[in-house]
């Protein structure tokens, strides 16, 4: 095997067509301090790279295919080569790495698995380059082999200063491993909110635990010369990337505001490269944050209350409530707009905001609001939600453990009632509501939902674990999966950055290609439902990423109760 893999992986580099590079920036504000010539060089090349900022403060201007011209963020590096200098893929064209160890190191062999569609294709060496023969490259699209790139790549005339400052810049990018990872190791953690109840705590911690156990299981290192278990790629048994995870649980205490302190804390005393999966019950708006500040990878963590701005290194299944709210007003503001909506919910940060932006929707389209608070230590029941008349519509922001209050009593005369799917925790609507209510449903229909998740039940099996919670469970299980698989194709290219675009590139591939294999396994076994079409394996119906998409799931059903007790789709 090790014989006949080299001269296949000399053949296929020399396929792969190299691109020096894309500068690609997003807009701000000038750079005052490199203009007079006292600013930090590293810092005044990251601007160039990722910002299309001069150190004059001008924003950079080039040009390429011909005379197409490029200004600030349309011709900047980040764009094409990524915040981690470690490249992209644009259709059929290959658009190489430019950290520093790629440009800069001769006598590193430097190996990545450049297209997200194939494992099979990496990019090529080539001499190193010097400051000067870069500047050279840049400005007239021949790189330091003698070969002219491709009209994609733009053409830049930096002054000296800005030469230096980006050359300084690219020599630092993904040099090193990012915080966390060593020769052996991998250092992960997952947090826990203080508020999640015990059976739910142990559930996702069981999971996690036994498949970070059996992963490192099958993971042959330095350390661990005994045979091994499973292998999966060529390129990661010759060049010896595997590594063990370790696995640090952070439970947090106290209110949210102290949150964040905690995670600095544990962070000083042993670094990690990601958060994997994690769970709240209340706002993840803190550990949204710290991940943000200290540019770690947030990992699907199994929150209903996701962070919906502008970031990069959070990675979510879904908006959760958010999602929910949104897809309730589209209901709401179509044909028959009911004359009131009335909501229900209790005083905690997850009800407030869905009602909040429900209310911003319908208040838009001029449909009158009530929003009822229940305080805690309150039973919830018809009696208790006030005057409804047949023209309202009500919608109840609780969660499943609030149902059985009103299971005692009939629902209310009314146009429409609707529960919270993401808030149920896989409960079921009230029987005696049944009739009467519709469910927003973030995830997939539970038929085609346990075809999806054939591998996560056989496995909790095989490892004697209960289902607890099949939605938290489900959301670890695949966390793990997805990371093992993200990081087997990485390499030995262990940077914070790259993980994630990695996961933007490789989440929709991925979950079409598991989803096929698992089909076909039923097949072979002749399990009914094989023919089922799967789509996914998650509770979700589809998953799938795309540059700066960091909600994998997009869309939610609106399902009610069939006169059998089966949930059907409204829409």
């Amino acid at each position: 095997m090790l014989n006949s893999y080299f001269p296949f992986l000399a053949n296929t580099c020399s396929r792969i067509i190299t691109i020096l590079g894309l500068l690609v920036l997003l807009p701000s504000n000038a750079y005052a301090g490199a203009a007079s010539g006292t600013g930090d060089l590293v810092e005044q090349g990251r601007r160039i790279y990722q910002e299309g900022i001069l150190g004059s403060g001008k924003v950079l201007e080039g040009s390429r295919a011909g005379n197409v011209k490029l200004k600030g963020v349309q011709g900047a590096c980040a764009n094409c080569h990524k915040r981690s200098g470690m490249g992209s893929v644009e259709g059929d064209i290959l658009i190489a790495p430019i950290t520093g160890n790629d440009l800069f190191s001769p006598d590193k062999v430097q190996v990545t698995n450049m297209d997200p569609r194939s494992g099979k294709k990496f990019n090529q060496t080539h001499p190193a380059y010097t400051e000067e023969s870069l500047a050279k490259a840049i400005s007239t699209g021949m790189n330091n082999s003698g070969r002219k790139m491709l009209a994609l790549m733009p053409h830049y005339h930096f002054d000296k200063l800005d030469m230096a400052a980006l050359s300084a810049y690219l020599k630092q990018l993904s040099s090193v491993w990012s915080p966390g990872v060593d020769a052996e190791t991998i250092h992960l953690a997952t947090v826990i909110t203080p508020e999640v109840e015990a059976d739910r705590r142990k559930a996702l911690l069981d999971t996690l635990q036994r498949s970070v156990n059996q992963k490192n299981g099958s993971t042959l290192t330095s350390l661990s010369k005994r045979g091994r278990h499973h292998m999966t790629s060529a390129a990661e048994m010759v060049l010896g990337t595997e590594r063990k995870w370790d696995l640090h649980i952070s439970e947090l205490q106290g209110t949210p505001d102290t949150w964040g302190t905690q995670l600095e804390e544990k962070l000083k005393s042993q670094p990690v490269f990601a958060l994997l999966s994690g769970v709240s019950n209340t706002t993840w708006e803190p550990v949204h944050s710290f991940c943000e500040s200290n540019r770690i990878p947030c990992w699907f963590p199994s929150v209903a209350l996701p962070v919906t701005n502008d970031s990069f290194y959070s990675l979510y299944f879904s908006r959760g409530v958010n999602l929910e709210a949104d897809v309730l007003a589209n209901r709401l503001m179509g044909t028959g707009k009911p004359k009131r909506v009335v909501q229900i919910r209790r005083n905690d940060p997850v009800s407030t905001e869905a009602a909040k932006r429900l209310g911003d929707s319908l208040a838009k389209a001029g449909i009158a609001m009530e929003d009822q608070v229940v305080n805690e230590g309150a039973a919830i029941s018809p009696q208790s939600l006030g005057e409804l008349t047949a023209e309202d519509a009500v919608v109840f922001w609780l969660r499943g453990n609030d149902w059985a209050e009103l299971d005692k009593s009939s629902p209310p005369t009314v146009k429409s009632l609707y529960f919270s799917g993401e808030l149920a925790g896989g409960q079921t609507i009230p029987e005696t509501w049944r009739n009467s209510a519709s469910l927003i449903y973030p995830y997939e229909l539970p038929e085609k939902r346990q075809s999806n998740l054939t591998n996560f039940h056989a496995w909790h099996k095989m490892k004697k674990l209960p289902i607890v919670d099949e939605h938290l469970q489900a959301e670890a299980f695949f966390a793990v999966e997805f990371l093992t698989e993200t990081l087997s194709e990485m390499l030995d290219n262990l940077y914070r950055d790259y993980l994630v675009e990695r996961a933007e590139s490789m989440l929709s591939r991925s979950e079409s290609i598991k989803s096929e294999q698992q089909v076909r396994e039923r097949q072979m076994r002749g399990k009914a439902g094989a023919l089922i079409q799967q789509q996914s394996t998650s509770i979700y119906p589809r998953l799938g990423l795309g540059v700066g998409q960091h909600f994998a799931s997009k869309g939610a059903y609106l399902v009610r109760y069939d006169k059998d007790g089966k949930l059907v789709a409204e829409s």
